[in-house]
């Protein structure tokens, strides 16, 4: 795939910024844009087909979901020291939210996260 296919992860990563600006606390809305762009790099990186991302905001909880449109669950991995910084999107995500999960769909799969919290 090519570099500038991934120009996207960071325009999606400051709209996210935008729409948390005043709806969620910073510390949680940083995670959120980190696992954000794990996301929509993997599933530009590995598909080729694009993404789609949306996001909820609740009173206690927030959601973000990523959707690409091919089909295969992910596989778990576990990074090494001799991998670098390759494969550590899932982990991280696994890591740093409060819940996350895979949903397989018809036309591709759903990787979501959520992260607790409340609104300022």
């Amino acid at each position: 795939m090519a570099q500038a296919d991934l120009a996207g992860v960071g325009e999606v990563r400051s709209a996210l910024r935008e729409f948390l600006r005043y709806r969620w606390r910073e510390e949680p809305a940083q995670v959120a844009e980190l696992l954000l762009s794990e996301l929509v790099t993997n599933a530009l990186i590995h598909t080729g087909h694009g993404a789609v991302v949306t996001v909820s905001v609740a009173p206690t909880a927030l959601r973000v979901e990523v959707r690409d449109f091919v089909p295969g669950l992910p596989l778990p991995y576990v990074p090494n020291a001799d991998d670098g910084t390759h494969g550590r999107g899932l982990f991280l995500v696994r890591s740093l939210a409060d819940a996350w999960g895979v949903g397989a769909h018809a036309l591709g799969k759903v990787v979501w996260f959520e992260l607790d919290g409340e609104r300022p």
